[in-house]
């Protein structure tokens, strides 16, 4: 690492520990050459992903879009941000681990729905109208049924 001071290319590691929110790690360096002390920060390299849409057209993974998007789907909703947050990082997780380079909307939008299926099934049923895009009464029936049945909880008992 360079010296900030007289710009030697030789330091050594004098402490090293993880930043509070564990995403980096700090690390104080003594120059070898004037002695002096300076702070580094190592942080993992993200390759960026290009979100591939319905129309063909690429654009650049932006965790904001999916965040508000699941926000808006869960307004009125007793699911927390904290809630959001896990699902959104177990997206991204999934994503980055995937090592895809282009990853469609489509993917996106059903790894969305079923975390969303898990926690709340009216912010399911809200995503899935702006996504699956609903044109009529018959086709949200239709996926009100989906949850019923797989539920069980519009079965009749006997």
């Amino acid at each position: 690492m360079k010296c900030m001071y007289c710009g030697c290319e030789d330091s050594k590691v004098i402490d090293s520990r993880s930043t509070d929110d564990g995403k980096s790690i700090r690390r104080r360096r003594e120059c070898n050459e004037c002695g002096r002390r300076f702070t580094t920060f190592e942080t993992i390299e993200i390759v960026p992903f290009l979100i591939v849409k319905r129309d063909g057209t690429r654009q650049s993974y932006d965790r904001s879009k999916l965040k508000s998007g699941i926000m808006r789907s869960c307004e009125k909703r007793p699911i927390s941000m904290q809630q959001i947050d896990r699902i959104v990082d177990d997206i991204e997780k999934s994503l980055y681990n995937s090592l895809d380079e282009e990853v469609t909307s489509q993917k996106i939008g059903d790894m969305v729905m079923e975390r969303l299926k898990e926690v709340d099934e009216v912010a399911y049923i809200r995503f899935a109208a702006v996504y699956r895009q609903f044109k009529d009464s018959a086709t949200f029936f239709e996926e009100m049924s989906k949850i019923f049945n797989t539920s069980g909880k519009g079965k009749k008992k006997n």
